[in-house]
């Protein structure tokens, strides 16, 4: 995780003013990959116990915007937060529990980005997700 000062130096680079809030969530994010906006909530009133949900959802809007923090939202799933910004990464997602974990490209650049037809769109960024079960969830049904 983080540091204090390495959160206070990404908002910086970002010229974004640094808050304590502003630092809480953001070491909340890498503490917690792929938490939803409660969990975050919850993490950053660990450590800020006044700091009011609008205020949260607000950070989280602002850093996301300015590509510190990213947002998935798998569907049928709340919006989740991660900290692992820029590389193009994908996504397991268990259709039992909901575990999230990330997956590389790959292939290794960013393949998934040369589409077959773009119809005119200049892409950016591709998000997919690969369903299935977890190793827990696989484990108990097998179990069943």
């Amino acid at each position: 995780m983080p540091s204090k000062m390495d959160c206070a130096d990404r908002l910086r680079l970002a010229d974004l003013r640094v808050t304590r809030p502003r630092v809480a969530v953001l070491q909340a994010v890498h503490a917690h990959p792929h938490a939803d906006t409660e969990m975050i909530i919850d993490a950053v009133r660990s450590v800020l116990p006044t700091v009011s949900q609008q205020t949260v959802y607000g950070i989280l809007h602002t850093v996301t915007a300015h590509g510190l923090v990213r947002r998935i939202q798998p569907a049928g799933s709340v919006a989740r937060y991660e900290s692992r910004v820029g590389d193009n990464h994908h996504h397991d997602v268990c259709r039992s529990c909901g575990a999230i974990a990330d997956v590389d490209c790959t292939i290794g650049e960013t393949p998934c980005l040369a589409a077959s037809h773009d119809n005119g769109y200049t892409v950016d960024e591709a998000e997919i997700f690969f369903w299935g079960l977890c190793p827990n969830c696989s484990t108990s049904q097998q179990r069943t």
